[in-house]
């Protein structure tokens, strides 16, 4: 069955994965998440990915988590699948995670000291050309550059770019350039997504999505019809989850994220190291945060007939 690429062009949400008092898999709190996050509307799903802990998990744990979140999922549901490290441990996790249910890849940022655009080519394209299934590049560094992403864009696996390089100017002109051929997605979720949005992309990557689906939803529907003012105002209203997420070097990324959870009840774990661990004076902080943002989330749920 052939893949529709415009099924991503919406939120694609990386879900938290939660780990249980032993640091192992927690699955019964991830699949009342997944269930959660469908049914406040999200409809693209990539678990495992950066902000889901990728480079802390083994390969079979992150099969063990694509295989639930098919399972939990109903078919309409969109699960992208991330790839990355060395070549012969992306091409065999690739094909555990389509066996397991993936309905595409992401291969996430390279790693790797002294990069090449050359160098770039080969390993895109072996992973391209093996695993044959529907893939997005995710672009973090300036290897790819954009150049390689507009000649990779030939390949008929490729359907996008996930762009979390923040100059917009930039990716305004590298889809001007591709002029239609695949899709470009914001790779840094809602505090650029408005003006990613406005520049060409057609989706983005969302985060914050697991704490306020109905926001994030709320921010994509105002920016895909145009009501710039309003995504404005939902953007002020994420603002701090993203701000707070953004410190010293977004090091808060993904344990701001599950502190946040843990606010409201769910408790996924503490990210595994080199994450940084938050501190009691911290989670006053981020208490007082989640707080606000859920007043607003509550709101949101009673939006769509404003925006939609």
């Amino acid at each position: 069955m052939s893949f529709s690429a415009q099924r991503l062009r919406t939120v694609q949400l990386v879900p938290l994965t939660a780990y249980d008092a032993q640091g192992r898999l927690n699955p019964p709190v991830m699949e009342k998440h997944l269930r959660r996050l469908y049914e406040a509307g999200l409809r693209v799903f990539i678990p495992c990915a950066g902000s889901a802990e990728f480079h802390a998990l083994l390969a079979e744990e992150i099969v063990q988590v694509v295989g639930l979140a098919r399972q939990v999922l109903p078919q309409d549901a969109v699960l992208v699948a991330p790839v990355g490290m060395q070549l012969p441990w992306a091409l065999e996790l690739g094909r555990r995670c389509l066996e397991a249910g993936a309905d595409a890849l992401l291969v996430m940022p390279l790693a790797a000291p002294y990069l090449s655009d050359a160098g770039a080519w080969d390993y895109y394209t072996t992973l391209l050309d093996q695993l044959a299934c529907p893939t997005i590049i995710y672009k973090k560094t300036p290897i790819p550059s954009d150049s390689l992403l507009l000649d990779l864009a030939d390949h008929p696996q490729v359907i996008g770019v996930k762009y979390a390089v923040n100059d917009i100017d930039a990716f305004a002109r590298v889809v001007q350039e591709d002029q239609g051929r695949i899709d470009w997605y914001c790779g840094s979720a809602e505090r650029f997504a408005p003006f990613f949005m406005l520049a060409g992309a057609s989706g983005y990557t969302s985060g914050a999505g697991n704490l306020c689906p109905n926001l994030t939803l709320a921010l994509f529907r105002a920016c895909s019809q145009g009501e710039w003012s309003q995504a404005m105002r939902i953007l002020q209203l994420l603002r701090p989850i993203e701000d707070y997420r953004a410190r010293e070097n977004s090091s808060y990324n993904i344990s701001f994220l599950k502190a946040a959870m843990g606010v409201v009840g769910v408790d996924f774990g503490p990210p595994r190291p080199p994450q940084r661990q938050i501190k009691p004076e911290e989670q006053q902080e981020i208490q007082q945060i989640v707080r606000e943002v859920l007043q607003a989330e509550a709101e949101a749920a009673r939006w769509p007939a404003m925006v939609g």
